[in-house]
């Protein structure tokens, strides 16, 4: 089976561009199809020093040529300065991820992989913006999805993703927590072929809590589901304390962390695996992956920007659409 993901490069400013033309030089078995600026690319792949043939689709895609890369344009408002941001193309990054969202429902593409924005560019352009990760799930009129950062040999979910601190806690309820541990092992299951999956889940507390002395949240919450879900089949070991669940003894055992909010899990995989991680959407009707860091604007038009997190998404929307 041919797989074909569509490719956002997210803001037109910033490496994502970059990331994308370096790719288009070497061979690739998936067909990759970039739904952006076609003259953006040409000026950015001109600034790279780098050969850029743009072409259209193709059905019948078997292998591509180093150089070439399959487009669906999408136009600028205004053309993009490497390492400048400009809020009249905050529109043209949405405009972009629909298109692209729209070729996955449709199945003309297997799955999407996302290039980083820029959040304030999109919200100062008049959209309501907080993320990807809640923009699929909106587009696609999914109630509940998960954020998954991934390495070969480690993955951590979120509960929470894009929350100020101090709203965490309230915001962690029984049946949020369901629902994600649901999510997380049903996709685990179909999308990365693990029977069975072995998932950690850690406490939103210090010590995990320390039998109530340090919070509550994993006596009233985060035990009662995991006791109920066990029940069900899935396999859970926690709540564990953060400080000591990212340890071999652990993680030796372990398909997936589950960590209860942004900075409690992902700091750990970002310096186990920077630069080659990705970013994974569970629970969508459609594949969704993503890099692992952000806009690099002062690098944009460089050609020393590290692809190595796009090839790791690359390869992770592949093995999920094959699954």
């Amino acid at each position: 089976m041919t797989i074909s993901l569509a490719l956002t490069p997210g803001e037109p400013a910033g490496v994502g561009p970059d990331l994308l033309i370096t790719l288009a030089q070497q061979k690739h078995q998936q067909q990759l199809i970039a739904y952006a600026d076609p003259d953006m690319l040409m000026q950015r792949a001109h600034c790279l020093n780098l050969p850029l043939k743009l072409v259209e689709p193709n059905p019948l895609f078997i292998s591509s040529t180093p150089g070439e890369l399959a487009i669906i344009p999408i136009r600028l408002a205004e053309t993009a300065v490497p390492g400048i941001l400009n809020i009249a193309n905050g529109r043209y990054i949405l405009n972009c991820l629909d298109q692209a969202v729209e070729a996955c429902q449709s199945n003309f593409c297997q799955g999407m992989v996302t290039g980083p924005i820029h959040k304030s560019v999109i919200n100062d352009s008049g959209v309501n913006f907080s993320g990807h990760t809640e923009y699929l799930a909106m587009k696609t009129n999914t109630k509940t999805v998960v954020m998954m950062l991934a390495t070969e040999e480690l993955r951590v979910a979120l509960v929470t993703t894009h929350l100020p601190l101090k709203d965490v806690s309230e915001a962690i309820s029984q049946e949020l927590l369901t629902s994600v541990i649901q999510i997380l092992h049903h996709d685990l299951t179909s999308k990365f072929g693990i029977d069975s999956p072995r998932i950690l889940v850690s406490g939103l507390n210090p010590h995990a809590g320390e039998s109530g002395h340090l919070g509550r949240e994993e006596i009233d919450v985060i035990e009662p589901v995991l006791e109920n879900l066990r029940k069900s089949g899935i396999r859970l070991t926690g709540p564990l304390p953060a400080d000591t669940l990212f340890t071999p003894k652990y993680l030796e055992t372990a398909d997936a962390v589950l960590a209860m909010y942004h900075d409690q899990g992902l700091p750990v995989l970002k310096y186990h695996g920077f630069g080659r991680a990705a970013n994974i959407t569970l629970g969508l009707p459609i594949v969704r992956t993503s890099v692992d860091h952000g806009t690099a604007l002062d690098i944009a038009g460089m050609g020393v920007a590290d692809s190595g997190s796009l090839v790791t998404a690359i390869n992770v929307a592949t093995q999920m659409a094959t699954h």
